[in-house]
């Protein structure tokens, strides 16, 4: 979109307040792999305030949504290691 801001995977972490290093981000998708019937916003590591965000933008198909989609599959995808 013209105008919004171009959000990546650091920026997502950074924003729900996780370490958003190169390794950092590698550990916390290799340690929290949801089964294909886990949405992303119900997975049991998140904070409420995360939950919160995670759940509003993906409803509300905001600028995150893009990222928010990217950390989806890279946390339901078994060939990510």
């Amino acid at each position: 979109m013209l105008g919004q801001p171009d959000y990546n995977i650091a920026d997502l972490f950074s924003q729900l307040g996780l370490a958003n290093d190169e390794a950092s981000i590698e550990k916390f998708i290799k340690e929290h792999k949801l089964d294909n019937s886990e949405r992303l916003i119900d997975a049991k590591f998140w904070t409420d305030k995360q939950r919160a965000f995670l759940r509003e933008e993906w409803e509300r198909d905001a600028v995150w949504i893009e990222v928010i989609d990217e950390l989806n599959a890279l946390l339901h995808d078994p060939d990510i290691s």
